[in-house]
């Protein structure tokens, strides 16, 4: 984290608190996008609130315990973390059932740089914004590497429906998104932050800008606080269907049990995709399925490969029988490809089939997740212990930390069951 020094105490502790997250905020090496850097954190952060910000837990703490952990009147607290809500910095959790309300600080990703974008008119400069995460996000790869280049990412592809046929194989109920969206709690729609900001970039795309999905929690959030309005299942299937016919990638929450969104992306604006695009990382989490080429019927146009939101596929001359002349064929390269479904939904022959593949790990829960993202990237210590005041704490979060910086544990780790072995120890199981 080059450059603190440069800024502000109040910006030196919030960059540190947010760095230590399950996915961090990492100052960039490069000097403009150091500048969005710090330029995105002035614009969200007044001063008086990066400096609560940077006291924060990672994990969700009811107002009590916030409270007496920061030595603070609940009152006092409760009216400054108000207009934190509000703009997306801190997010309130209620709980479904109970109704018990928990603060945590936004992470970057599912938090604050998408609500900052989520609505039109909200006081927040949005051209700014928009140029302040371009340079940030896009115009330097620190953060796409902090958050994309582990194994457990934030997205997973979820397969266009409606090009798989009745011969394709054990389609689970989370790998369709029809069935998530008819499970969820509650629904809500918003701007797609991508497609907003690149509205103010003078680079938006023809695809719908409001069809950003948020489900259960997220979605309470996001009406709670109007970055969205709730919407009824029978519509957030139509948006869903509306983004299929208009050629756009549906990325879900990389959850198998209660996510909290569903995006429809586009390879242009898209800031999960421009990763696969720009930096060539696995930024989204495949679905499962692979296209596949029957070749009787492709007349070799290239709608595929043009409307390949992540550039996999390529058209190739290739032999058939009994002509003379090659035919131009899509060749996919596997390991790019997000299995997305969009080439076959564009093939009006019908000669890409979307086949199962290998079935990629996918997280039961948000929790799941978050510990194997705080594994992978070395932040294990900070999620679990936050660095806590008591001498217990302090000693264990350096324990840990120690641990994790041991060449032959993140080794070990590498095998999917020691790896699940070690979160389920961590989650408090067996």
């Amino acid at each position: 984290m080059g450059h603190l020094g440069d800024l502000k105490a109040e910006y030196h502790d919030l960059a540190r608190r947010l760095d230590g997250g399950v996915m961090g905020f990492p100052a960039p090496s490069d000097a403009r996008a150091w500048d969005a850097w710090k330029e995105i954190l002035e614009i969200l952060y007044p001063p008086e609130d990066a400096e609560l910000a940077a006291r924060l837990p990672l994990r969700p703490a009811t107002l009590e315990a916030l409270s007496a952990r920061l030595e603070m009147p609940a009152d006092e607290l409760r009216r400054r973390l108000e207009p934190m809500c509000e703009r997306g910095i801190v997010m309130d959790l209620v709980h479904p059932r109970t109704g018990e309300v928990t603060y945590l600080l936004s992470p970057p990703l599912g938090g604050f740089v998408e609500f900052s974008m989520m609505r039109a008119h909200d006081g927040l400069p949005k051209k700014r914004l928009a140029e302040a995460f371009h340079a940030y996000c896009l115009g330097d790869e620190t953060f796409a590497r902090e958050v994309f280049t582990r194994d457990t990412v934030i997205g997973r592809a979820a397969v266009h429906e409606t090009v798989l046929d009745d011969e394709t194989p054990d389609v689970l109920d989370w790998e369709r998104a029809t069935a998530v969206i008819e499970s969820a709690r509650v629904r809500a729609v918003s701007l797609c932050y991508c497609r907003h900001s690149a509205q103010h970039l003078d680079q938006a795309c023809s695809a719908p800008v409001d069809n950003c999905l948020s489900l259960n929690t997220g979605a309470d959030f996001v009406i709670r606080r109007a970055f969205g309005r709730e919407v009824s299942a029978t519509e957030a299937l139509e948006i869903l269907a509306r983004s299929r016919e208009a050629g756009l990638v549906q990325i879900a929450d990389n959850v198998k049990s209660r996510p909290i969104y569903i995006c429809n992306c586009c390879g242009c604006c898209c800031h999960q995709l421009q990763a696969i695009n720009r930096f060539g990382l696995d930024a989204v989490k495949p679905s499962g399925f692979v296209p596949r080429l029957q070749a009787a019927s492709c007349k070799g146009c290239g709608r595929c490969a043009r409307a390949c939101p992540v550039a996999a596929i390529s058209m190739a001359a290739g032999r058939v029988a009994g002509q003379r002349q090659a035919r131009l064929q899509p060749r996919v390269d596997d390991d790019r490809c997000i299995g997305c479904g969009v080439c076959a939904g564009s093939c009006r022959r019908h000669a890409l089939r979307m086949t199962r593949h290998a079935r990629p790990y996918v997280p039961e829960n948000g929790v799941e997740r978050a510990v194997r993202m705080a594994l992978e990237r070395g932040h294990l210590a900070d999620l679990f212990f936050e660095g806590g005041k008591s001498r217990g704490q302090r000693f264990l979060h350096r324990a840990l930390r120690a641990v994790e910086q041991l060449e032959p544990v993140q080794r070990a780790l590498a095998s999917e069951q020691l790896r699940s072995r070690f979160i389920r120890f961590a989650l408090g199981g067996r």
